[in-house]
């Protein structure tokens, strides 16, 4: 794919050009809505919401990685409809955390895209990282799964949450203090690679 090209034939009006984009970057657009947003309606909502934008803002894209650009969208609409929500709390018989988020009840899954054919070792693993995730500070969620998750570096993570890089580096490090705290409640769950790993980090 000519990414360049893309963007340049879409910042011209061409649609189908545009259409390619989100059809190579939709899945990991997607999973960074579902893994903040942590409910896969809302994500697909925050999902669609981003690409709308990408489109109209297109023209204010002004080079660099055009992956980042995306994701620094997508997260903007997922804070946005956070703080929607908790501006218009509903009752609920969901527990709280400590900081006063709810707590959605446990789902058997791993990534969004993986098929029924997928082993029940993944769904476990899946099921832990996410309760896990949905439990954390918003601050924290997102520098873990844009480094740990997506793979961005340093630098594109402090670009796309507008921070420096020294607060990345630190949220992530007590981001991964808190996955591995709440990973230890779910042990008899995780693979024995990922114990040892927990084991040789703790």
């Amino acid at each position: 794919m000519d990414e360049t090209a893309l963007i340049r034939a879409a910042c011209a009006g061409d649609l189908e050009a545009f259409n390619r984009l989100v059809m190579f970057y939709q899945d990991m657009v997607y999973n960074q809505a579902y893994r903040m947003m942590g409910d896969e309606d809302a994500a697909a909502d925050a999902t669609q919401d981003a690409f709308i934008s990408a489109y109209r803002n297109l023209r204010a894209y002004r080079g660099g990685s055009f992956r980042a650009w995306l994701l620094k969208i997508v997260t903007n609409a997922c804070y946005d409809e956070i703080r929607r929500r908790a501006r218009r709390p509903t009752v609920s018989l969901e527990p709280l955390d400590e900081d006063g988020e709810e707590v959605e009840s446990p789902r058997w899954l791993a990534d969004p895209a993986d098929g029924p054919e997928d082993s029940l070792e993944q769904a476990e693993l899946g099921y832990a990282i996410q309760h896990c995730l949905d439990n954390m500070s918003l601050e924290f969620r997102t520098v873990v799964i844009l480094v740990d998750v997506q793979g961005f570096d340093y630098s594109e993570a402090a670009q796309i949450i507008r921070k420096p890089i020294g607060t990345v580096k630190s949220r992530l490090a007590r981001g991964r203090l808190r996955m591995r705290e709440c990973l230890q409640g779910f042990w008899e769950l995780l693979p024995a690679a990922f114990r040892l790993k927990i084991e040789s980090e703790a």
